[in-house]
């Protein structure tokens, strides 16, 4: 490809490359203008560009020289348009690249109208995988352009549409003859991640069968989960086992789901898998960390978690500020990072499962075992978590110490196979009822209010009990549509139409620990 005769003739003045911009999971276009002209020898990137897009003019070069192209001796000038928009990331090398080739007469400019470019560059020419390409491959479909992206971003890019037109090159060498008709590029396909066959399985709990039944019902309704037990209880081992009886994803949820991961750069080889996100961050994480924010707005675990399942671990041990910087996300099913250089906003539909012990020591209540600080442990303890914020979980559980003779029962316990599809058919009949009637919904837990009082509607037994424990108990509003929620899931597991007093009774059992604990907070 040595283009280094003539170089200084024949040169185009501007060349143009369509590159995106991400704001959240939103690919904005962004136009790359390449002019070569006279001037003092060296390039310039204008237009917002952060440090990596600056650092960008030196890959650029060296990836040029070593694919046999030499800089010319004028001035380069690169503007990244809009010139009011923030540019971040390194997949702004390869258009700038592609864009100065044009200028130089290496490649036929007019062949880039067609398609959006990103990549980064090595130092030898070579084409390295960046975050975002599903959703920028989105976005040039619609726009009704191709793509050309690195070779390990092609699976992924793939999925944006079967007659989507793909480039995937290993090397700036492979773009050029392509576009020169001496190399074609064959279109990459669609990468899927195999289903995993070896999640942990609930016949492994031994015991803890009422504790298994609040798993069932919160996978059945997409309902949030506290359990609240001693150390060596099961807790973890309960909400570890929670993915294996979750439904897949589906279509539009796979999408939704892959774009959050690919702009996070968490797609494993550009492979797209329907396996329900399950995240897991140790207590440790700042609010960054579990809402997103830092210099670009990434997503957090939130986020990475949307359609599927947040586990807290230890749920007192987050900073207070942590655990109520989720109260929105849990409300709304989105999460807006706010800085003074951004406003993004990330899809948060995730489903809360969290486990903590009674109080500082972890024994409170057990039998046999006295505190030395008394009731005083367990309550400054259960205070650490808001009350709002507890408010916001539907099902709260105590999960006691496993027995000996539980543990050396030789009878197995029920497999994960056997409750995933009991939840699937109470799913199913969630999702036809609500898209009947346009809920915007797929399950219970996110029903709206107006809609959840019409399915739900008990029967006058049960309406009648649902009026005294509201009463007694002091529920919220809030509370009081979560316990009509978590009855007409307790319905669907039975394939029951009619919410009766007996699903009632056991929504409101799952919600008389929450709010004695909510009264200690």
């Amino acid at each position: 490809m040595d283009n280094r005769r003539g170089c200084g003739r024949g040169l185009k003045m501007v060349a143009r490359v369509r590159t995106v911009a991400f704001q959240g999971i939103e690919a904005l276009p962004v136009d790359v203008q390449v002019m070569v002209g006279p001037g003092k020898v060296g390039m310039q990137i204008v237009g917002l560009p952060d440090k990596a897009v600056a650092e960008s003019r030196e890959r650029v070069q060296a990836a040029l020289h070593a694919s046999g192209l030499s800089m010319p001796s004028k001035k380069v000038t690169v503007n990244l348009a809009p010139a009011d928009l923030p540019k971040e990331g390194s997949h702004y090398d390869l258009p700038i690249a592609l864009g100065l080739m044009a200028a130089l007469g290496a490649i036929p400019g007019d062949m880039l109208t067609g398609y959006v470019v990103l990549g980064e560059l090595s130092l030898d020419g070579t084409i390295a995988g960046v975050a975002g390409a599903l959703p920028a491959a989105i976005g040039a479909n619609a726009e009704g352009k191709g793509l050309i992206c690195p070779f390990a971003c092609g699976p992924e890019a793939a999925w944006a549409g079967k007659d989507f037109d793909i480039l995937a090159p290993r090397s700036l060498i492979a773009v050029a003859n392509h576009f020169r008709g001496t190399q074609v590029l064959s279109r990459p396909e669609a990468g899927i991640q195999l289903a995993a066959r070896d999640l942990p399985d609930l016949a492994d709990i031994k015991g803890q069968e009422s504790a298994k039944r609040a798993v069932e019902v919160a996978a059945a309704g997409g309902h949030n989960l506290l359990m609240v037990g001693p150390p060596g209880s099961g807790k973890s081992m309960l909400a570890q086992r929670l993915p294996s009886i979750l439904p897949p994803l589906a279509p539009k949820e796979l999408l939704e789901v892959s774009m959050i991961a690919s702009v996070a750069g968490e797609l494993g080889e550009g492979k797209l898998t329907d396996r329900r996100p399950f995240r897991a961050p140790h207590h440790s994480a700042s609010m960054a960390a579990m809402v997103g924010g830092g210099l670009r707005a990434r997503p957090g675990e939130v986020s990475l978690a949307h359609h599927g399942v947040l586990f807290l671990d230890e749920l007192p041990e987050f900073t207070p500020q942590t655990l109520d910087a989720l109260r929105q996300p849990l409300e709304t099913g989105d999460c807006m990072i706010a800085r003074a250089n951004h406003r993004v906003t990330y899809p948060a539909r995730i489903q809360l499962v969290a486990a903590m012990n009674p109080c500082r020591c972890g024994m409170s209540g057990e039998p046999g075992y006295r505190c030395l600080r008394g009731d005083r442990c367990r309550t400054e303890y259960q205070a650490r978590i808001s009350g709002p914020l507890l408010d916001r979980i539907d099902l709260r559980i105590e999960v006691p110490a496993v027995s000996a003779s539980d543990l050396i029962r030789p009878d197995k316990a029920e497999t994960s196979a056997a409750v995933a599809q009991r939840v699937a058919r109470a799913r199913a009949m969630q999702r036809e009822r609500l898209e009947r009637l346009g809920a915007g919904a797929t399950t219970n837990a996110h029903c709206p209010p107006s809609i959840i009082e019409e399915i739900a509607k008990p029967d006058p037994t049960g309406l009648t009990l649902l009026k005294d424990a509201s009463e007694k108990l002091g529920f919220s509003a809030r509370a009081y549509h979560r316990v009509l929620k978590v009855a007409r899931t307790l319905a669907d597991l039975d394939a029951s139409e009619t919410v009766g007093r007996i699903h009632l009774a056991e929504a409101i059992s799952y919600r008389m620990s929450a709010e004695r604990m909510a009264q200690a907070a």
